[in-house]
Formats: structure tokens, C-alpha cells, sequence
């Protein structure tokens, strides 16, 4: 843990009721509001090396559990990037009413993206860290071999019988830090601390239903299909080293960083893995934090 960083547990935790369910959040600071949006099987915790620096600069920072994820709660119902989305704007209309800047890694970033375009009224600006494509695959995306199996693994994961089994052998410690090892470059950031920010979610009542939901979910629009529609200063932060979003898939954000610099800011981190905001939190805050004092 850097000296930055807070321990995930001190997190003031606070329930914020949407559409009958209990959803988790925090907020530390004032000033400028700035929401920080997780990616897949992660939650507030994994800002936690981010949300301090933040605060202490000056800024009204939230953290958000997606349903489904962290503390929020999990029910058995269809996932989509949409409902997230309708969650984050009643969020905003509820808590902070006033332009904000949404930050978000992978599918987080993917939602910054659809919030800015598709409701400008809400967003300042955006800064998105190994933005996703999508929230699963898409078909064409994947060879026929590939698409088989990804299918084939679908319906596994949602049968009554052996979805059960096959989750509990995904959420197993070793297999969730063996995982984060092919995504962290710098395998000295994959803590104990970390495997349970991901593990303990993975024991709540309803999180074997939740994973089958998702992976079985519509994979979103496609960045490109958003950008166009994006005004705001955005700042793209990228792990050159993720094999998860690679580097090649942030060609559209260089490409707009090139034509249009002072809206459009890109920086590639080298040997930096699918989370730039934890393996390297240094380096993203000081990012973060230039950037923020130009919008």
C-alpha cells in the first residue's frame, strides 16, 4: 500500500435506496464533484489508493458500488449497461445535482462515456482508464471456435446445477489472484488486501446469479458509436500492458487526442496492466490531478 492509499475497511460507508434495492457509496471532501466508477467484479475499494489524493485536493469525490457489485445489493434480474446507467443519472439527480466529472476504469469508463453522451447535462468532464469495448463480447468480435466456447460457458455458468459449482470454483482466492496477475504487470500490487476486495462480494447471497446475469448480458454500445456524440474534455489514461483492453483499442482516443488536443488528452502507461488507478496510483493521480486543475 503506498503511503496515498487508506485502508478499504475506513471507507465510510453510506445507503443510498434505488428502485426498492440498497445501494453502497461513499463520499470524502467538497468542491468540485468527481464520481469514481469501478469496473467488472470490483466495488469503492479499488479507489482506494485515489479517492484520499483526490479529496485532499480539493474535490467532493464519491465512489459508487454498481448494483450487482461490492455492498450494493445483488438481486436475480437482467444486467445492463443501460440500467447502470439510469442508476448513475438518479444518483446524480439525488446527490450531487450540479456538473461532475465521472471517472471510470473498464466498463466504468465505458458508462462515463455513455453519460456524457447521452446526458451532457450531468457531466463536466470524463476521464476513462482501459475503457472497455463493451460489457461482454461481441459475436463478431470473437472466431467461431471462440464464440462456441464463450457460448458453451454462458450457459454453464447459468445452469441451476453446475452454475453453482463452476462459480465457486471462479471466486476461489488463488484462482482470483492468479487472475489478477495476468492483468497486473506489477505483480508486487496484487495483495492479499486486493484478492479480498474482490472475494468478499463473491460470498454475498445472490453474486453466483449476478455473474451468470452479466456474462449472459447485451454487450452495450460501442465507443465509437459514442464518441461522436461527446463535447466534454476527456482525459484517456491507458495500461499499454493489458490483455484484457488492449492498447489497440484505444486507437479512437489517439486518434481525437491528435486532432482535437485541448479537449482530448491521451497518455499510455508502459508495463501497466487492465488497472492503471491501483497498480500505478502515483502516476494517475498526479495525471488526474493536472488535468482536473485545466477543466
Amino acid at each position: 500500500m503506498t503511503s496515498s492509499a487508506i485502508a478499504p475497511a475506513s471507507l465510510t460507508r453510506q445507503s443510498w435506496q434505488w428502485k426498492g434495492h440498497s445501494i453502497c457509496y461513499t463520499v470524502q471532501g467538497s468542491g468540485t464533484p468527481v464520481v469514481l466508477l469501478h469496473g467488472f467484479g470490483a466495488s469503492i475499494g479499488h479507489w482506494r489508493k485515489n479517492l484520499p489524493v483526490l479529496a485532499d485536493a480539493g474535490y467532493q469525490v464519491y465512489a459508487i458500488d454498481l448494483l450487482g457489485f461490492g455492498a450494493s445489493d445483488k438481486p436475480a434480474i437482467a444486467y445492463s449497461l443501460e440500467m447502470w446507467e439510469e442508476l448513475l443519472v438518479d444518483f446524480w439527480q439525488d446527490k450531487i445535482q450540479q456538473p461532475t466529472v465521472w471517472v471510470g476504469n473498464s466498463i466504468g469508463a465505458l458508462l462515463v462515456l455513455m453519460l456524457l453522451a447521452h446526458h451532457p447535462e450531468v457531466g463536466r468532464a470524463g476521464a476513462l482508464l482501459n475503457a472497455a469495448g463493451g460489457l461482454n463480447h461481441r459475436p463478431e468480435e470473437l472466431n467461431l471456435p471462440l464464440r462456441v466456447v464463450m457460448g458453451t460457458f454462458a450457459k454453464v455458468v447459468n445452469s441451476r446445477t453446475l452454475g453453482p459449482f463452476l462459480f465457486n470454483r471462479v471466486r476461489q482466492k488463488s484462482r482470483i489472484r492468479g487472475t489478477l496477475k495476468q492483468v497486473y504487470c506489477d505483480n508486487s500490487a496484487v495483495t492479499d488486501e486486493l484478492v479480498d476486495l474482490l472475494y468478499e462480494p463473491s460470498c454475498d447471497p445472490g453474486a453466483q446469479k449476478v455473474f451468470a446475469a452479466i456474462l449472459a448480458a447485451p454487450p452495450g454500445p460501442q465507443p465509437t458509436e459514442l464518441l461522436p456524440k461527446v463535447t466534454q474534455p476527456l482525459r484517456v489514461i491507458w495500461g499499454a500492458a493489458d490483455p484484457w483492453t488492449p492498447i489497440s483499442g484505444s486507437k479512437p482516443y489517439q486518434e481525437l487526442a491528435a486532432t482535437e488536443p485541448d479537449r482530448v488528452q491521451f497518455t499510455a502507461l508502459p508495463e501497466t496492466g487492465h488497472c492503471p488507478h491501483d497498480e500505478r496510483p502515483d502516476e494517475v493521480n498526479a495525471l488526474l490531478l493536472d488535468w482536473l486543475a485545466q477543466i
